[in-house]
């Protein structure tokens, strides 16, 4: 095997474009910061690759656990495939994950030396999301609890950390700044399990799209995206974000696609760069609110 194929493999086992749930979080909380005039370049940058590195463990988790219950198969459609397919022994995944939260935790043992040692009990009760959305007896990712976990842990958890690397406070803005990234980080999981969802019957999971149907789910999906915009526009009304955020509307289109493509289509492989959308479209909102961040502090 050649080293290009060795980093083909190890690039798909972090299934890089799921990453935009653990990058967007951080740029919109630490650009709230920076544009009330706080700003720490050092844990700005540890916890950004903190939080990618634990986001990266949950998908080598999911990668590892999903496989030892027979959930993945090698024409499953979404999942790396590094196991199935390319043959990586399920225990080097399983370390690698573990090697991510170890790298994590030592980050995270700056931050909490240079902030609060109370972080380190958030950066748990994430990690502890991040091992049991697919391990344990009683995986999330297996109830309709899932994105709801999943959607908390890596929206709102995560920008306000941020936040409050940045300024050493949290207030309300950067509270309701966070609901719209984490809808966002869930319709990423939503769209994921609308795909897969009769494969997941066949393995015993019962999420939000199994429970309420694949029709409602796309109206749910549907639904995250709208009020989305909504509170965005409710927000810069209300004064309490600059005007610059409407700049989120330039996204709408990379929304409209996925959502189109879900109420189109139900086969697994026609869906998943509707699954690939919903990440896509997180990176365009989230960005276009960060740049909005810094563009009020040139402007003022």
């Amino acid at each position: 095997m050649t080293w290009r194929q060795r980093f083909d493999i190890g690039w798909r086992l972090f299934r890089p474009f799921t990453l935009t749930a653990s990058l967007v979080p951080v740029f919109v909380g630490s650009g709230l910061a920076w544009a009330m005039g706080y700003a720490r370049i050092g844990l700005f940058i540890a916890f950004l690759i903190a939080s990618v590195l634990i986001q990266s463990a949950t998908n080598m988790f999911n990668e590892y656990f999903d496989y030892k219950r027979g959930l993945d198969t090698e024409d499953m459609v979404g999942i790396s495939g590094t196991i199935v397919r390319d043959g990586v022994a399920p225990k080097t995944v399983l370390r690698l994950g573990w090697l991510c939260i170890a790298i994590a935790v030592l980050l995270g043992v700056y931050i909490c030396a240079s902030t609060t040692w109370i972080i380190a009990l958030v950066g748990i009760a994430c990690m502890a999301v991040a091992y049991l959305y697919s391990g344990g007896p009683y995986p999330l990712a297996y109830t309709p609890f899932g994105e709801l976990a999943a959607a908390t842990a890596m929206g709102p958890t995560i920008v306000l950390l941020a936040f409050y690397l940045e300024t050493g406070f949290i207030d309300g803005k950067a509270a309701l700044v966070s609901i719209p990234i984490g809808l966002l980080i869930g319709s990423i999981l939503l769209g994921n399990n609308i795909r897969d969802m009769d494969q997941d019957k066949v393995g015993g999971r019962r999420t939000i799209a199994i429970l309420i149907g694949r029709h409602r789910g796309r109206i749910l999906l549907a639904t995250v995206f709208a009020v989305s915009y909504l509170m965005v526009i409710a927000l810069v009304l209300w004064k309490d974000i600059t005007p610059w955020a409407l700049l989120v509307i330039l996204a709408a289109p990379s929304a409209i696609f996925p959502t189109r493509q879900f109420f189109r289509f139900t086969e697994p492989a026609k869906l998943h760069s509707a699954v690939k959308g919903t990440s896509g479209h997180l990176l365009r909102f989230g960005g276009l609110m960060f740049v909005a961040f810094l563009v009020s502090v040139w402007v003022r």
